[in-house]
């Protein structure tokens, strides 16, 4: 019988990968506690350095509180050649933390590295983030140094860890759109590369607010989706993002990606998808929360009740 397990994100709790944010987060031993007490029993990393870095501190605190190290998410300049050494070398640096986690707990699901593109970064892409155009995308050339970079980070998580690699399609990076993730995956290979599918990322990224949306890139990319990002968009705040031209970070702040079952997102027919597919594995929820903004703990209990309502 395959089994879904639900993890929620330090993202939920205001612990963005974005420099230059105002707020801080949540602190983490908190953050742990309040994603126990409402039900989830896995988590990701986080910013480095938000959780402990040191693999017998954070095994500790994870497993006083039964929670599972499920992935860490690494953004890197993955357009830019020169980036990708020391992209490599921070997503070797997270991946043997996770390995060594994962060796102390013995868990049944390795963690994966999260590899996403450095969002947020580009001024263009972050101005247009949920109605991207074909003439924002790569060129060709700038493909494949975006693949190169891609192929390195992953090989060498791999051969340095034994860790898997997937991709995180992200608004306002260089795979946002459901063309450019079906483009990246055409690019790479299967046995090295995943896909991380992000059910809020990809509404809004597709330009659209169809709820069949969801079902329709999963079906696309279901051989490569080895993990699920469970996060909801707003059609209203979505739509106006897109009328009035905001950024990416002024739509979140306005509450794009909004708490499960209030958005555009089918999740009564995600999680049949999943079932109906054998997934085994985690679904992360995320609900991402500026620092200091939000009820985090009042949302992640949300969110856990409406997916417990569903059936999951």
């Amino acid at each position: 019988m395959n089994t879904i397990l639900v993890g929620n994100a330090p993202c939920s709790w205001g612990s963005l990968e974005f420099d230059g944010l105002e707020g801080k987060p949540v602190p983490w031993e908190r953050m742990l506690d309040e994603l126990a007490a409402t039900g989830y029993t896995g988590t990701e990393l986080g910013d480095w350095g938000y959780l402990p870095t040191d693999p017998e501190v954070l095994h500790a605190a994870l497993a006083q509180r039964s929670v599972a190290l499920v992935g860490a998410f690494v953004p890197v300049r993955l357009k830019d050649a020169p980036a990708h050494a020391e992209g490599a070398a921070a997503a070797v640096k997270v991946a043997r933390l996770l390995a060594a986690v994962h060796d102390r707990a013995r868990a049944v699901h390795p963690p994966f590295l999260v590899l996403a593109d450095d969002n947020g970064t580009d001024p263009e892409r972050t101005r247009n983030a949920g109605r991207v155009g074909s003439g924002l995308g790569l060129t060709p050339a700038q493909w494949g140094t975006f693949v190169d970079g891609v192929n390195r980070v992953a090989t060498e998580v791999r051969e340095q860890t034994g860790l898997r690699t997937v991709f995180h399609h992200h608004c306002a990076g260089y795979v946002e759109t459901p063309d450019e993730i079906g483009e990246l995956l055409q690019r790479t290979d299967p046995e090295l590369l995943g896909l991380v599918f992000d059910t809020g990322h990809h509404l809004f990224g597709s330009g659209a607010n169809d709820p069949a949306m969801g079902l329709a890139g999963l079906e696309r990319f279901a051989d490569r989706i080895h993990y699920v990002h469970l996060k909801d968009c707003s059609p209203a705040i979505a739509a106006r993002a897109r009328a009035e031209g905001w950024d990416y970070f002024t739509a979140v702040r306005h509450g794009v990606f909004c708490e499960l079952g209030r958005g555009a997102v089918d999740f009564p027919g995600v999680v049949a998808w999943l079932r109906q597919r054998g997934y085994h594995g985690w679904a992360l929820v995320e609900q991402d929360v500026l620092p200091g903004l939000g009820s985090p703990r009042a949302s992640a209990q949300r969110n856990r009740e409406y997916l417990h309502s569903i059936g999951l």
